[in-house]
């Protein structure tokens, strides 16, 4: 990766990149030159449309491809139909992710095989499916963690324990692939709310109050702390930025 924020001639798989963070991130490498991956489940108008939009700025910049992260034996083709795309893969962000409350008495092994397969399974065996190429471009992989890995939050458990063994993988990893492909990851605060009703109003305040900027982040800012991590950082591995406010800093 080149150290000038530059991503030319490189290219870059982001699984759940259709919309929301995913989207923000997908941008803003697509803006420093990347080829991208968008990887999606269910997805697919938003995927289409955002490689349309891609591809529109830079034709054959970008392309979609569907999996199910949760089967396990369809994660070495997804990487190999990104290397196919593009003839290389110089990085790998771990994006995709569940997220739904499972109180204590509540939890049962489809929501387990859902938070843990989504938020540390698919991430641990497509980065294993994705180390030979990685190590070929000296490439790099940026996991997208959470603040309450470390803090976990009342309500879900199984969620911030899935998150805590990505964020100790993000570690385990470095170690397994260094010297040659760095791993980071990024943890993001209250950025953008969750689809549903899960955060009322008054939580919602409750938590911004809380960050020491009080006020929420945007994708935006989580897609910058990805572009960094990927070709602004050469001496950075194993390492988590908390994109959060400073609301970890008085938890």
């Amino acid at each position: 990766m080149d150290s000038n924020g530059n991503l030319q001639g490189k290219a870059i798989l982001v699984t759940g990149g259709a919309k929301r963070v995913g989207a923000a991130i997908a941008r803003r490498l697509h803006a420093a030159g990347a080829s991208l991956v968008l990887h999606y489940r269910s997805a697919a108008a938003e995927a289409r449309s955002l490689a349309a939009e891609l591809n529109a700025q830079r034709d054959g910049s970008a392309v979609c491809i569907q999996a199910d992260l949760l089967q396990t034996s369809a994660l070495p083709g997804l990487v190999e139909q990104s290397v196919t795309a593009f003839g290389r893969l110089d990085g790998l962000v771990n994006n995709a992710s569940s997220f739904f409350r499972t109180p204590l008495g509540s939890i049962d092994e489809a929501a387990w095989d859902d938070l843990v397969g989504s938020n540390f399974k698919a991430p641990l065996f497509l980065t294993q499916a994705a180390a030979p190429h990685l190590r070929a471009s000296g490439g790099a992989v940026v996991n997208i963690t959470d603040v309450h890995a470390e803090r976990p939050l009342v309500g879900y458990p199984l969620y911030c324990a899935a998150k805590g063994a990505l964020l100790t993988l993000t570690r385990a990893l470095a170690a397994e692939l260094a010297p040659v492909v760095r791993v980071n990851a990024v943890a993001p605060g209250p950025i953008l709310w969750p689809e549903g009703s899960d955060f009322d109003s008054a939580a919602r305040q409750a938590i911004v109050a809380d960050t020491l900027l009080g006020r929420e982040g945007s994708p935006a800012d989580i897609a910058r702390a990805v572009h960094f991590l990927l070709v602004d950082s050469p001496y950075i591995t194993g390492q988590v930025i908390n994109v959060d406010g400073g609301r970890t800093a008085h938890l």
